[in-house]
């Protein structure tokens, strides 16, 4: 695989630090002329005199950082595949647009009477979040795919504690589920116990039977799992869940698979999180910070953790707020969750429609 245009020929390359290269009396650059009045420096006694730095024309600068830069793998150069992970190109209009006055230079603070705009994109993307994954309740306050995890899993447990079922205690994980799925469940308080997988990689639907129970609270399921398997008995393993009384949590890692072909609401899915780090356009690898929305079915809504985004009335005069649902689960960070990936999410789906 071809990185860059200097990787084939890495015996041509001067591999010497910027300090190597240094001459005395070479400048990248000239300072204009001050505008502001200038100040007395401090005592001498209070300054360095030994900080060495390199000494460099600007292009050796250019041609420095420019190769380095080159060396790099990224998901700019290249297919960046990292197991459930996997990384693609991020359109860059889509910084630019979460760049804009109003979306970056708002702060969590402010009335949100002032913010009416930043707050109505957060609840469109709820909306459209919700109508892409049949899950129509939605919290983006989760700041990674995992705290959606852990969100989800702590709604179920607030669901089933409502119904006066406490006991339902187990979370049913397949063997070959991504490591944050049994750490989510122990953090939320569940036992974790694992179904086999077939000789097929499937989940083993008799051995799923057999393990789902009265203290069945979850079952966590990737779809298509991180084998890269699409489940061919995802509704018979969803009825086995719910003829249980146990809700399916879906997931979302490898949301990229399924969207615009089915909706996992379809599928029996009660709750979910959505990676949009991983699968609507946001920095990731990196680049981050990530966002791991939760999606829930609607009657679920209720324990979503807070905020969440809402539209009072119609027309001219319909306004936006952030508010806390009925039964929330409660905050999980700071203000509202990571509303620059947001952003990016929210022009990466209204491009695509």
């Amino acid at each position: 695989m071809t990185i860059g245009p200097d990787i084939e020929r890495a015996g041509d390359i001067d591999r010497r630090l910027l300090m190597d290269r240094s001459v005395a009396g070479r400048r990248a650059f000239t300072l204009p002329e001050s505008d502001v009045p200038v100040q007395e420096l401090p005592d001498p006694s209070l300054l360095r005199d030994d900080i060495e730095l390199p000494e460099v024309s600007q292009l050796e600068v250019i041609r420095y950082f420019s190769l380095l830069s080159q060396l790099n793998f990224s998901i700019d150069t290249n297919f960046y595949p990292l197991g459930s992970c996997t990384m693609k190109y991020n359109p860059k209009i889509n910084d630019e647009l979460a760049n804009l006055p109003g979306l970056a230079d708002i702060h969590p603070l402010q009335p949100a009477e002032t913010v009416q705009g930043a707050i109505r994109l957060l609840k469109e993307l709820q909306d459209d979040l919700g109508e892409i994954t049949g899950l129509p309740g939605v919290s983006l306050a989760p700041l990674a795919g995992a705290q959606g995890e852990y969100a989800g899993l702590l709604i179920a447990r607030a669901y089933h504690q409502a119904r006066h079922d406490a006991e339902r205690t187990v979370a049913i994980i397949p063997d070959s589920a991504h490591g944050t799925n049994p750490a989510s469940a122990s953090m939320a308080g569940l036992e974790v116990v694992t179904v086999r997988s077939d000789d097929q990689g499937n989940v083993d639907v008799e051995n799923l039977r057999e393990l789902a129970d009265s203290r069945t609270a979850a079952f966590m399921l990737t779809i298509p799992s991180t084998l890269g398997l699409f489940e061919p008995n995802i509704l018979e393993i969803t009825k086995i869940i719910h003829d249980a009384g146990g809700l399916v949590y879906a997931d979302g890692a490898n949301l990229n698979a399924l969207l615009g072909l089915v909706k996992l609401g379809d599928l029996g899915v009660d709750i979910c999180h959505s990676n949009l780090h991983k699968t609507f356009s946001t920095p990731h690898g990196g680049g981050g910070p990530g966002s791991g929305p939760v999606l829930v079915r609607a009657d679920l809504a209720r324990y979503l953790p807070e905020p969440v985004a809402e539209k009072t009335g119609d027309g001219p005069d319909s306004t936006y707020r952030l508010a806390a649902p009925a039964d929330s689960i409660g905050p999980l960070n700071g203000f509202h969750g990571s509303f620059s990936i947001a952003a990016r999410a929210y022009a990466y789906i209204k491009a695509l429609g």
